[in-house]
């Protein structure tokens, strides 16, 4: 058993004193785990870093062994944000929600895809935030708990909506919303066909929404819980400062 792919690091952990076992990201199997020989060594440690890209060779004598992998390196995408604690807490965000979130070996190419633009983004500075909250929609929607934000539940209208269901997931207008608007999560309007300004208020409740979905849908049934990863980068979010 044997295969060759390109990937990216989700998480390390040790495993004795010499050893670590590898969680990957890849294109064509998906989250995969792999004893890497050496890995909790120092010299090892720049290559195991969350979000590094690496050219993989994974080994085993039966499909189901935990097997051993081989490394190249690739782009160091964690290195080239140690000078922006925002966008690094992004990247360690996302890399512990897609290690949490998705089953191992099962390939996911519509999330590796995302997860690279947002690579991209991030090293270009872009608007990787907003981004991310779209990412943690596919998520959702790759693992069949998608969100119905297309039109609104009760009047079926494209029109103003600015709510979800906490419930349903499904897109609510301002004008349906009445008497239950506080029972409601708000739905900013970068999620939106429409679409619109990603500002801080916004981006919290982007964050928000999703968190619910992928907490209730996913992690609660197995008796998880969002990843510190992404409440240290809410904190950071929130602190007023611009995101960069």
């Amino acid at each position: 058993m044997d295969w060759r792919d390109q990937g990216f690091v989700l998480s390390v952990r040790p495993l004795g004193e010499r050893d670590a076992v590898l969680s990957l990201l890849t294109r064509d199997h998906g989250r995969h785990p792999g004893l890497v020989r050496g890995g909790a060594g120092r010299r090892m440690a720049p290559l195991l870093q969350p979000g590094n890209e690496v050219f993989a060779v994974w080994r085993a004598r039966l499909a189901d062994h935990l097997g051993t992998y081989a490394l190249e390196p690739g782009a160091a995408h964690a290195g080239a944000l140690l000078d922006s604690p925002r966008r690094l807490a992004g990247l360690s965000a996302i890399c512990a929600l897609l290690d949490l979130c998705l089953p191992e070996r099962e390939p996911h190419p519509a999330l590796y895809d995302g997860f690279a633009v947002m690579l991209g983004t991030l090293a270009a500075e872009g608007p990787w935030a907003a981004l991310m909250v779209r990412l943690e929609v596919e998520i959702l929607k790759d693992l069949g708990f998608g969100l119905d934000l297309a039109s609104c539940a009760v009047t079926g209208g494209t029109q103003d909506l600015a709510y979800v269901s906490p419930r349903t997931g499904r897109a609510v207008s301002a004008a349906a919303a009445g008497p239950y608007e506080d029972r409601l999560l708000r739905l900013p309007a970068f999620l939106t066909a429409t679409g619109g300004p990603a500002e801080a208020r916004d981006l919290a409740d982007g964050f928000a929404l999703t968190g619910h979905f992928i907490e209730r849908h996913i992690l609660a049934p197995q008796g998880r819980a969002l990843p510190s990863a992404r409440q240290r980068l809410l904190s950071l979010l929130g602190s007023g400062a611009a995101i960069c």
